[in-house]
């Protein structure tokens, strides 16, 4: 019986100790490293290689203002028929400042019926989006919009 109440009063001091130190350590803000111009100009060049990228035929729909970044609705369409010999391969989205810069790839074939995907996206601040259509024909078409953002996403703070 002794040395229970030894034990447990160890284990009560060492907790309590443990805990004492614990709120003697400041709160440290953790968060991911964001993505810049250069990382955003990366991956787009590893979708399109040393392709040049043409202005036009694509078209975002997304809101210019979005209060809340977890859950932004977006809509891309490529104005091209979608035939056996003509149509749009994939459509790639990019953003400038979340941590990982290609938000999807999306695969279509002449099967596909129109060249439209619709998705929600996360964004972590105010920012430019970039979407990027591959035709069958090897030529690849973009357009980009701005998103301001007033309550962003994709940060996380570690308290």
């Amino acid at each position: 019986m002794r040395n229970s109440k030894k034990s447990s009063r160890r284990q009560f001091l060492g907790l309590a100790g443990g805990a004492a130190v614990m709120g003697a350590v400041p709160i440290v803000t953790v968060r991911p490293a964001q993505a810049t111009p250069a990382t955003l100009a990366s991956a787009i060049r590893n979708v399109v290689g040393t392709a040049v990228v043409q202005t036009g035929r694509v078209k975002i729909d997304v809101p210019p203002l979005v209060e809340n970044g977890n859950t932004v609705p977006m809509t891309v369409s490529v104005t091209n028929p979608m035939t056996a010999d003509d149509y749009v391969k994939s459509i790639h989205v990019f953003n400038e400042k979340n941590p990982q810069p290609n938000v999807g790839n999306f695969y279509l074939g002449p099967r596909a019926g129109r060249a439209q995907i619709s998705t929600r996206i996360r964004l972590a601040d105010s920012q430019k989006i970039v979407a990027i259509a591959r035709l069958s024909d090897g030529s690849f078409w973009s357009v980009s919009a701005d998103v301001i953002v007033t309550l962003a996403a994709c940060t996380e703070e570690v308290i």
